[in-house]
Protein backbone atom coordinates (compact mmCIF):
# COMPACT_ATOMS: atom_id res chain seq x y z
CA UNK A 1 0.00 0.00 0.00
CA UNK A 2 2.82 2.10 1.15
CA UNK A 3 4.73 1.30 -2.70
CA UNK A 4 1.21 2.84 -4.28
CA UNK A 5 1.08 5.81 -2.49
CA UNK A 6 4.73 6.69 -3.47
CA UNK A 7 4.52 5.99 -7.09
CA UNK A 8 1.51 8.30 -6.55
CA UNK A 9 3.28 11.17 -5.14
CA UNK A 10 6.27 11.20 -7.85
CA UNK A 11 6.41 13.87 -10.13
CA UNK A 12 5.37 12.73 -13.60
CA UNK A 13 7.71 11.65 -16.13
CA UNK A 14 8.55 14.11 -19.22
CA UNK A 15 9.11 11.22 -21.22
CA UNK A 16 5.85 9.95 -20.82
CA UNK A 17 3.17 10.44 -23.79
CA UNK A 18 0.74 13.42 -23.98
CA UNK A 19 -2.26 14.39 -25.75
CA UNK A 20 -1.84 16.34 -28.56
CA UNK A 21 -5.33 18.40 -28.41
CA UNK A 22 -4.85 18.85 -24.49
CA UNK A 23 -3.86 22.08 -24.01
CA UNK A 24 -3.87 24.40 -20.36
CA UNK A 25 -5.30 27.79 -19.76
CA UNK A 26 -1.59 29.38 -19.92
CA UNK A 27 -0.67 27.88 -23.46
CA UNK A 28 -4.15 28.93 -24.59
CA UNK A 29 -3.69 32.41 -23.37
CA UNK A 30 -0.13 32.71 -25.47
CA UNK A 31 -1.45 30.94 -28.37
CA UNK A 32 -4.30 34.07 -28.46
CA UNK A 33 -2.03 36.53 -27.73
CA UNK A 34 0.79 35.59 -30.25
CA UNK A 35 -2.18 34.97 -33.47
CA UNK A 36 -4.10 38.36 -31.80
CA UNK A 37 -0.98 40.38 -32.81
CA UNK A 38 -0.46 38.92 -36.26
CA UNK A 39 -4.29 38.80 -36.88
CA UNK A 40 -4.46 42.65 -36.10
CA UNK A 41 -0.96 43.37 -38.16
CA UNK A 42 -2.66 42.00 -41.41
CA UNK A 43 -6.25 43.91 -40.90
CA UNK A 44 -7.75 40.52 -39.60
CA UNK A 45 -6.61 38.36 -42.74
CA UNK A 46 -5.53 34.99 -43.10
CA UNK A 47 -2.16 33.86 -41.38
CA UNK A 48 0.25 32.31 -43.34
CA UNK A 49 2.33 29.18 -42.71
CA UNK A 50 5.24 31.19 -41.69
CA UNK A 51 3.45 33.39 -39.04
CA UNK A 52 1.94 30.12 -37.72
CA UNK A 53 5.61 28.88 -36.90
CA UNK A 54 6.24 32.46 -34.98
CA UNK A 55 2.62 31.91 -33.08
CA UNK A 56 3.73 28.05 -32.25
CA UNK A 57 7.69 29.47 -31.42
CA UNK A 58 5.95 31.76 -29.32
CA UNK A 59 3.81 29.19 -27.52
CA UNK A 60 6.76 27.09 -27.01
CA UNK A 61 9.28 29.53 -25.81
CA UNK A 62 6.59 30.03 -22.41
CA UNK A 63 8.53 29.21 -19.20
CA UNK A 64 6.94 25.60 -18.06
CA UNK A 65 6.57 24.56 -21.96
CA UNK A 66 9.38 22.21 -21.75
CA UNK A 67 7.11 20.02 -19.83
CA UNK A 68 5.68 18.59 -22.74
CA UNK A 69 6.80 18.24 -26.37
CA UNK A 70 7.04 21.08 -28.62
CA UNK A 71 3.63 22.24 -30.40
CA UNK A 72 3.42 22.96 -33.93
CA UNK A 73 2.02 25.14 -36.09
CA UNK A 74 -0.73 22.56 -37.43
CA UNK A 75 -1.66 22.33 -33.91
CA UNK A 76 -1.74 25.53 -32.99
CA UNK A 77 -4.09 26.55 -36.33
CA UNK A 78 -6.64 24.00 -34.91
CA UNK A 79 -6.38 25.08 -31.15
CA UNK A 80 -7.25 28.75 -32.74
CA UNK A 81 -10.20 26.90 -35.24
CA UNK A 82 -11.53 25.16 -31.85
CA UNK A 83 -11.75 28.45 -29.65
CA UNK A 84 -13.30 30.25 -33.20
CA UNK A 85 -16.00 27.52 -32.39
CA UNK A 86 -16.05 27.86 -28.79
CA UNK A 87 -16.44 31.48 -29.07
CA UNK A 88 -19.79 31.25 -31.25
CA UNK A 89 -21.36 28.83 -29.16
CA UNK A 90 -20.51 31.30 -26.14
CA UNK A 91 -22.10 34.49 -28.35
CA UNK A 92 -25.39 32.84 -29.12
CA UNK A 93 -25.56 31.53 -25.50
CA UNK A 94 -25.91 35.77 -24.97
CA UNK A 95 -27.71 36.73 -27.55
CA UNK A 96 -30.18 34.21 -26.52
CA UNK A 97 -29.98 36.04 -23.04
CA UNK A 98 -28.13 34.23 -21.44
CA UNK A 99 -25.64 35.50 -18.42
CA UNK A 100 -22.46 36.66 -19.49
CA UNK A 101 -20.10 33.79 -20.50
CA UNK A 102 -17.93 32.46 -17.54
CA UNK A 103 -15.14 31.56 -20.27
CA UNK A 104 -12.16 33.32 -19.78
CA UNK A 105 -11.10 34.14 -23.24
CA UNK A 106 -14.58 35.32 -24.35
CA UNK A 107 -13.45 38.76 -24.24
CA UNK A 108 -10.43 38.81 -25.95
CA UNK A 109 -11.78 37.01 -28.76
CA UNK A 110 -14.60 39.09 -28.88
CA UNK A 111 -12.07 42.09 -29.38
CA UNK A 112 -10.29 40.07 -32.28
CA UNK A 113 -13.03 38.20 -34.46
CA UNK A 114 -16.55 39.73 -32.83
CA UNK A 115 -16.93 41.96 -35.67
CA UNK A 116 -16.24 39.35 -38.50
CA UNK A 117 -18.15 36.61 -36.81
CA UNK A 118 -21.88 36.88 -37.50
CA UNK A 119 -23.49 35.27 -34.32
CA UNK A 120 -25.72 31.68 -34.86
CA UNK A 121 -27.71 29.39 -32.90
CA UNK A 122 -25.80 26.35 -31.19
CA UNK A 123 -26.07 22.79 -32.63
CA UNK A 124 -26.49 19.99 -30.90
CA UNK A 125 -23.31 17.78 -30.64
CA UNK A 126 -22.78 14.98 -31.97
CA UNK A 127 -22.63 12.11 -29.35
CA UNK A 128 -18.70 11.24 -28.78
CA UNK A 129 -17.86 7.80 -29.85
CA UNK A 130 -17.41 5.04 -27.65
CA UNK A 131 -13.77 4.86 -26.15
CA UNK A 132 -12.02 1.91 -24.42
CA UNK A 133 -11.10 2.41 -21.27
CA UNK A 134 -7.27 3.24 -20.39
CA UNK A 135 -5.06 0.58 -18.13
CA UNK A 136 -4.91 2.39 -14.36
CA UNK A 137 -1.27 3.77 -15.22
CA UNK A 138 -1.46 5.28 -18.23
CA UNK A 139 -4.79 7.19 -16.79
CA UNK A 140 -3.19 8.01 -14.10
CA UNK A 141 -0.08 9.46 -15.07
CA UNK A 142 -1.91 11.21 -17.51
CA UNK A 143 -4.34 13.39 -14.87
CA UNK A 144 -0.75 13.76 -12.42
CA UNK A 145 0.77 15.48 -15.59
CA UNK A 146 -2.46 17.65 -16.39
CA UNK A 147 -2.48 18.43 -12.67
CA UNK A 148 1.14 19.81 -12.67
CA UNK A 149 0.74 21.99 -16.12
CA UNK A 150 -2.83 23.24 -14.55
CA UNK A 151 -0.50 24.45 -11.35
CA UNK A 152 2.18 26.09 -13.22
CA UNK A 153 -0.37 27.68 -15.14
CA UNK A 154 -3.13 28.95 -12.81
CA UNK A 155 -1.80 32.32 -12.49
CA UNK A 156 -1.64 32.98 -16.69
CA UNK A 157 -4.14 34.89 -16.62
CA UNK A 158 -2.27 38.36 -15.26
CA UNK A 159 -2.45 41.92 -15.45
CA UNK A 160 0.23 41.99 -17.88
CA UNK A 161 -1.45 40.07 -20.57
CA UNK A 162 -4.44 42.37 -20.08
CA UNK A 163 -2.65 45.65 -20.63
CA UNK A 164 -0.57 44.05 -23.45
CA UNK A 165 -3.72 43.01 -25.13
CA UNK A 166 -4.98 47.07 -24.27
CA UNK A 167 -1.87 48.45 -25.64
CA UNK A 168 -2.92 46.50 -29.04
CA UNK A 169 -6.21 48.07 -29.30
CA UNK A 170 -4.74 51.87 -28.32
CA UNK A 171 -2.21 51.30 -31.21
CA UNK A 172 -5.25 50.03 -33.92
CA UNK A 173 -7.32 52.97 -33.07
CA UNK A 174 -4.43 55.23 -33.02
CA UNK A 175 -3.67 53.81 -36.41
CA UNK A 176 -7.08 54.57 -38.04
CA UNK A 177 -7.42 57.84 -36.39
CA UNK A 178 -4.15 58.78 -38.19
CA UNK A 179 -5.78 57.18 -41.59
CA UNK A 180 -8.98 59.60 -41.10
CA UNK A 181 -6.88 62.70 -40.41
CA UNK A 182 -4.87 61.84 -43.43
CA UNK A 183 -7.81 61.72 -45.38
CA UNK A 184 -9.52 65.11 -43.87
CA UNK A 185 -6.26 66.70 -45.32
CA UNK A 186 -5.93 65.28 -48.63
CA UNK A 187 -9.73 66.77 -48.94
CA UNK A 188 -8.91 70.13 -48.14
CA UNK A 189 -6.26 69.77 -50.29
CA UNK A 190 -8.60 68.90 -52.95
CA UNK A 191 -10.80 71.98 -52.28
CA UNK A 192 -8.02 74.34 -51.97
CA UNK A 193 -6.72 72.82 -55.74
CA UNK A 194 -10.36 73.73 -57.04
CA UNK A 195 -10.95 76.84 -55.15
CA UNK A 196 -7.47 77.87 -57.01
CA UNK A 197 -8.75 76.87 -60.17
CA UNK A 198 -11.73 78.88 -60.11
CA UNK A 199 -10.06 81.95 -58.95
CA UNK A 200 -7.72 81.66 -62.34
CA UNK A 201 -10.81 80.96 -64.45
CA UNK A 202 -12.41 83.89 -63.22
CA UNK A 203 -9.23 86.33 -63.45
CA UNK A 204 -8.65 84.89 -67.14
CA UNK A 205 -12.08 85.90 -67.94
CA UNK A 206 -11.78 89.29 -66.60
CA UNK A 207 -8.40 89.59 -68.86
CA UNK A 208 -9.84 88.53 -71.72
CA UNK A 209 -13.06 90.91 -71.42
CA UNK A 210 -10.73 94.31 -70.61
CA UNK A 211 -8.83 93.15 -73.72
CA UNK A 212 -11.97 93.33 -76.08
CA UNK A 213 -12.81 96.59 -74.46
CA UNK A 214 -9.77 97.75 -75.24
CA UNK A 215 -10.21 97.02 -78.99
CA UNK A 216 -13.76 98.78 -79.27
CA UNK A 217 -12.67 101.57 -77.69
CA UNK A 218 -9.45 101.93 -80.45
CA UNK A 219 -11.51 100.99 -82.96
CA UNK A 220 -14.18 104.20 -81.67
CA UNK A 221 -11.59 106.21 -81.45
CA UNK A 222 -9.52 105.50 -84.99
CA UNK A 223 -13.60 106.49 -86.66
CA UNK A 224 -13.81 109.69 -84.86
CA UNK A 225 -10.37 110.70 -85.98
CA UNK A 226 -11.06 109.77 -89.79
CA UNK A 227 -14.07 111.44 -89.37
CA UNK A 228 -12.00 114.68 -88.05
CA UNK A 229 -9.75 114.32 -91.07
CA UNK A 230 -12.01 114.47 -93.52
CA UNK A 231 -13.94 117.39 -91.80
CA UNK A 232 -10.77 119.60 -91.80
CA UNK A 233 -9.23 118.35 -95.20
CA UNK A 234 -13.30 119.78 -96.55
CA UNK A 235 -12.59 122.62 -94.18
CA UNK A 236 -9.47 123.57 -96.67
CA UNK A 237 -10.31 123.23 -99.57
CA UNK A 238 -13.19 125.71 -98.94
CA UNK A 239 -11.20 128.33 -97.80
CA UNK A 240 -8.79 128.04 -100.39
CA UNK A 241 -12.17 128.16 -102.70
CA UNK A 242 -12.74 131.77 -100.98
CA UNK A 243 -8.68 132.76 -101.00
CA UNK A 244 -9.13 132.99 -104.94
CA UNK A 245 -12.31 135.10 -105.00
CA UNK A 246 -12.20 138.48 -104.76
CA UNK A 247 -13.98 140.31 -102.08
CA UNK A 248 -17.05 140.78 -103.02
CA UNK A 249 -20.30 139.48 -102.67
CA UNK A 250 -20.03 136.30 -103.94
CA UNK A 251 -16.63 135.76 -101.27
CA UNK A 252 -18.65 136.76 -98.62
CA UNK A 253 -20.99 134.13 -99.57
CA UNK A 254 -18.45 131.44 -100.01
CA UNK A 255 -17.45 132.24 -96.31
CA UNK A 256 -20.89 131.72 -95.49
CA UNK A 257 -20.75 128.52 -96.88
CA UNK A 258 -17.49 127.13 -95.70
CA UNK A 259 -18.16 128.82 -91.64
CA UNK A 260 -20.66 125.90 -90.94
CA UNK A 261 -17.93 123.37 -91.93
CA UNK A 262 -15.15 125.50 -89.79
CA UNK A 263 -17.28 125.22 -87.23
CA UNK A 264 -18.24 121.56 -87.10
CA UNK A 265 -14.59 120.66 -87.02
CA UNK A 266 -13.97 122.54 -83.83
CA UNK A 267 -16.52 121.06 -81.91
CA UNK A 268 -15.81 117.95 -83.38
CA UNK A 269 -11.49 118.44 -82.30
CA UNK A 270 -12.71 119.82 -78.86
CA UNK A 271 -15.13 116.11 -78.19
CA UNK A 272 -12.37 114.34 -80.02
CA UNK A 273 -9.83 115.37 -76.84
CA UNK A 274 -12.26 114.97 -74.11
CA UNK A 275 -12.52 111.48 -75.44
CA UNK A 276 -9.01 111.05 -75.45
CA UNK A 277 -8.62 112.51 -72.35
CA UNK A 278 -5.52 114.58 -73.64
CA UNK A 279 -5.66 117.11 -71.57
CA UNK A 280 -7.59 119.77 -69.32
CA UNK A 281 -10.21 122.34 -70.12
CA UNK A 282 -7.11 125.12 -70.56
CA UNK A 283 -5.75 122.79 -73.19
CA UNK A 284 -9.00 122.61 -75.28
CA UNK A 285 -9.33 126.68 -74.95
CA UNK A 286 -6.03 126.80 -76.34
CA UNK A 287 -6.83 124.39 -78.87
CA UNK A 288 -10.11 126.39 -80.01
CA UNK A 289 -7.57 129.80 -79.83
CA UNK A 290 -5.32 128.11 -82.42
CA UNK A 291 -7.88 126.85 -85.03
CA UNK A 292 -9.43 130.01 -85.10
CA UNK A 293 -6.24 132.31 -85.68
CA UNK A 294 -5.78 129.10 -88.81
CA UNK A 295 -9.13 130.24 -89.69
CA UNK A 296 -8.27 133.73 -89.68
CA UNK A 297 -5.47 133.55 -92.02
CA UNK A 298 -7.24 131.53 -94.35
CA UNK A 299 -9.77 134.76 -94.62
CA UNK A 300 -6.79 137.59 -94.93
Amino acid sequence: MERKNAASARPPNPAMPYREDCWSEGETSTLVDAWGDRYLELNRGNIRQKQWQEVADAVNARPSGGRRPPRTDVQCKNRIDTLKKKYKIEKAKISDGAIASQWPFYSRLDMLVGSSVPPIKPTPLPSPPLALPLPTFIRRSYSAAAAAVADGDSGSLSKSSRSSMERRMSRERKRKREIDEGDGMRELARGIGRLAEIYENLEGEKHRQMIELEKQRMEFIKGLEFQRMQMFVDAQVQLEKIKRTRRSDAGEMGLSIAFPSLLQLLVLNLWLYAVLDLGTAVTHSKFLIWNAKTVCSFLV
